[in-house]
């Protein structure tokens, strides 16, 4: 390794980034969050089928999808962010994965196919399985989980605008995806997009109230769900090109009333403003003005000399305030680079103060960002689970701790993995790709499992990272200075 000076901070640089290992780890750590019945392919060996009832109590097969995070509910919120960023990374970087972009969809499959299981009957959607509060109440690892696996739906008395946008928007965008190797799937998705999107938008209201308690305080909308049914007006927008959908986008982007600077998993502002720029550059010009202008406020908010919105640690990681910073960082590195292209595309600079900002500067930033995640940081860690020399070895993350069943075959109960869980020693099953919440913003780790918001990984912060890391797998990346 050899040592650099950056922004006043010494920064150990990895002797080299292989974005191609990275990538095709990324994507491998969705095989670590899969519920259900795994399936011979299964490439995470030490994983074993799991929650093989869910949706019996209400008589639905809910089998399969996402373990969020660390834990074994299958929150519908997140999980459905976390398809349409996994489609979105394919359709605007799948022809630089390579053989990784078999496994791209596969991940991508893996996620639309629960979603139809959950909005298989007209005007009901569900929107969680399992009892939040039990399960954090227990030290389990999912193949052993006998916590409640309760179901909860939404329906026209009882709806959740959110929710069930960000499905048809997850929906929509995996249409996309596989237009070009499985047409027929691609429509039936598409077909299920329009409907879950129509009883989104004509039975309104937050699934905060629906679903209540059982979803908060984990992932409450803490925004308004304008911004999610615009941002699934969006996507289908984009896959069928139906001008109702642009005049739904154009007529509720100025009332979605949530932060243009953030993106994620609650809030979707920045990322329409991204995602229909190019549409209104190119078809729509007379429309520009409703998203270009705030789509170049956010780019010009991420520079490293803009400190209203984000702030820079000393060894050049990009923060925004709240948890598990890496998900604003992956998801903004994103948007950097998709933007980036449209520029490219469009012949355009921005204008950010006494700046005059191109597309290779917004390149920049989200390589920088990358690379420090990847171990070109102070202390020369790696923030992705199994890459690099030096990465988290405690996670908080129960299937990783606790011994797998090839290990253990014998059941664990709730309590049963506390002394794993307090041990220093490292987690028994790497959990391969999997990118952490990351450091704090004086650059240091606390590799510990009680450290939720750094050492947890999220499917989330993974998402859009799939994207970053492939499109920096081409061939001849520049080095770059922020």
């Amino acid at each position: 390794m050899i040592m650099v000076t950056m922004m006043m901070m010494t920064v150990t640089r990895a002797d080299s980034i292989n974005y191609g290992e990275a990538l095709r780890k990324s994507i491998l750590f969705f095989e670590g969050q899969r519920s259900g019945k795994l399936p011979p392919s299964q490439r995470m060996k030490w994983r074993k089928d799991s929650a093989l009832s869910d949706g019996s109590d209400i008589h639905i097969n809910m089998v399969g999808g996402y373990y969020d995070a660390g834990d074994n509910v299958k929150f519908h919120f997140p999980m459905a962010f976390t398809t349409t960023m996994l489609a979105w990374s394919v359709v605007e970087f799948g022809d630089l994965m390579g053989s990784e972009l078999k496994n791209a969809l596969d991940a991508i499959r893996w996620g639309s196919d629960y979603f139809m299981k959950a909005t298989k009957f007209p005007d009901l959607v569900v929107a969680q399985v399992g009892d939040a509060n039990a399960d954090h109440a227990c030290s389990e690892r999912p193949e052993d989980m006998d916590t409640p696996r309760t179901s909860y739906f939404l329906t026209k008395e009882k709806p959740g605008s959110e929710l069930a946008a960000e499905i048809a928007a997850a929906l929509a965008a995996s249409s996309i995806a596989f237009r070009a190797t499985d047409a027929s799937y691609s429509n039936i998705i598409l077909n299920r997009a329009i409907q879950v999107f129509d009883f989104a938008n004509k039975y309104r209201g937050s699934y905060n109230n629906s679903v209540g308690a059982a979803a908060c305080p984990f992932y409450c909308d803490y925004n308004s769900y304008m911004d999610d049914l615009t941002w699934g007006a969006a996507w289908l927008y984009k896959a069928t090109k139906k001008t109702s959908y642009w005049d739904f986008v154009k007529s509720n982007i100025e009332k979605v009333g949530v932060d243009p600077y953030q993106f994620g998993w609650d809030a979707k502002t920045a990322g329409i403003n991204v995602l229909v720029s190019q549409a209104s550059f190119c078809s729509y010009s007379a429309s520009a003005d409703l998203f270009i202008p705030d789509a170049d406020k956010l780019m010009c908010s991420l520079l490293p000399n803009s400190p209203k919105y984000v702030t820079y640690s000393k060894g050049g990681l990009l923060f925004k305030n709240g948890p598990s910073n890496l998900q604003s960082v992956t998801a903004l590195s994103f948007l950097l680079i998709v933007y980036a292209r449209f520029m490219d595309h469009a012949k355009k600079t921005i204008p950010c103060g006494q700046e005059t900002v191109d597309s290779k500067r917004l390149i920049s930033i989200a390589k920088t960002q990358a690379d420090y995640i990847l171990g070109n940081n102070p202390l020369g860690m790696s923030y992705m689970v199994g890459y690099g020399r030096k990465y988290p070895q405690k996670i908080h993350h129960r299937g990783s701790v606790l011994p797998s069943l090839d290990s253990h075959p014998q059941h664990l109960g709730c309590r049963d993995g506390d002394s794993y869980f307090k041990s220093e020693k490292p987690n028994l099953n790497v959990l391969t790709g999997a990118v952490v919440g990351g450091p704090a913003n004086d650059d240091s780790f606390q590799d510990s499992r009680f450290n939720v918001s750094q050492s947890e990984p999220a499917t989330y912060i993974n998402a859009p990272f799939v994207g970053v890391l492939a499109y920096f797998n081409r061939p001849t990346i520049p080095a770059t200075v922020v």
